[in-house]
């Protein structure tokens, strides 16, 4: 009876074994880049008129109203960049799919912060991406914060 209860076991222990491999994380592929249902490849090909459709609407109106000379500047120059920063002062430029792998440097108000522009930043302006503001960093109370602090030993 010792025998068949040692087999039962390790039958089931196979079992779960097989079970648990099977239920094993797969390695995840990483799936391929959308925007709004089309790929890189589809929206590089895309016609300018008709990716525009395709961005949010302040993004869109800020092309279909015409760049002013220096944010058209900027678009031309980030367009022929191949591997080197381009640096700006802009940051109310949208970004398109023509700028995606490309780095930017742009100016927070006290320095050049680089970005480097990838698929999911499409529709985002450049200047989100370069914030103006660093969050505080607060140290401990100061004397006189709290009423135990006011208290100073004679020694």
């Amino acid at each position: 009876m010792a025998k068949q209860k040692i087999m039962a076991g390790s039958a089931k222990a196979s079992r779960r074994r097989a079970r648990k491999k099977a239920s094993a994380i797969q390695a995840r592929r990483k799936k391929e880049f959308t925007f709004r249902g089309y790929t890189m490849d589809e929206l590089l090909e895309m016609p300018f008129d008709e990716m525009l459709e395709l961005l949010p609407s302040r993004a869109r109106r800020t092309f279909i109203n015409g760049l002013n000379p220096e944010q058209q500047v900027l678009v031309d120059k980030l367009k022929v960049a191949d591997g080197k920063v381009v640096r700006t002062h802009r940051r109310d430029v949208p970004i398109i799919p023509q700028f995606v792998g490309k780095t930017v440097a742009v100016y927070n108000g006290k320095e050049f912060k680089e970005i480097e522009i990838k698929p999911e930043m499409i529709g985002h302006f450049l200047g989100e991406f370069a914030l103006t503001r660093k969050s505080p960093q607060h140290s401990g109370p100061g004397v006189g914060a709290t009423r135990s602090s006011k208290f100073m030993p004679l020694k």
